[in-house]
């Protein structure tokens, strides 16, 4: 150890050597926490898909806005509102207060840059009580209803595969699209 100079350097370079070889002698000391329940294949399975901008991911199924109106009555409105608006949880329609100032309306319609992404956030995280457990033809009418209250589709549009990718939303164009590898 003569390339340790003072007694100080000496006694960390001891201490960090003794640290280690205690370490290294005691496999499994400290047993990890248990947090959790296990997950079965099917249900991990519905939280791994992914729908991109483009489409890429939706399943089949489709959906209106009339049958959305009744799914969230049943499934969302305790928390958003029955028009939406706000409750306990965020406002989803209704933006007043534009998105350059300090407390700006983050809807569905002012806010978010695409359509697939309320699709690809109602199927993974809602309902609150349940996440996952909508079906496709669900989600879809969801999202027709959500896009048609914030003026964004017409009351007969219905939502697939096919169009909902294409809806246009408002704010598009507001956020820098970043391309990951």
């Amino acid at each position: 150890m003569g390339w340790l100079r003072t007694p100080t350097e000496r006694a960390a370079a001891l201490l960090s050597w003794l640290l280690l070889s205690a370490c290294a002698a005691t496999p499994n000391a400290v047993e990890a926490p248990r947090l959790g329940q296990p997950v079965d294949g099917a249900t991990l399975a519905r939280q791994q898909l992914n729908v991109f901008p483009d489409g890429r991911g939706l399943p089949p199924g489709r959906g209106t806005a009339s049958e959305g109106a009744t799914l969230f009555a049943h499934h969302c409105a305790a928390c958003h509102g029955k028009d939406a608006r706000g409750g306990s949880a965020e406002e989803l329609a209704g933006a007043t207060r534009p998105l350059n100032t300090p407390a700006a309306d983050k809807t569905v319609g002012s806010y978010w840059p695409y359509a697939t992404t309320l699709f690809d956030f109602i199927r993974r995280a809602k309902p609150m009580t349940a996440p996952g457990t909508l079906n496709a033809d669900e989600v879809y009418a969801l999202s027709a209803w959500l896009l048609h209250i914030n003026g964004v589709i017409a009351a007969d549009d219905v939502m697939d595969a096919r169009t909902l990718p294409a809806v246009r939303m408002p704010n598009r164009d507001g956020f820098i699209r970043i391309e990951a590898d």
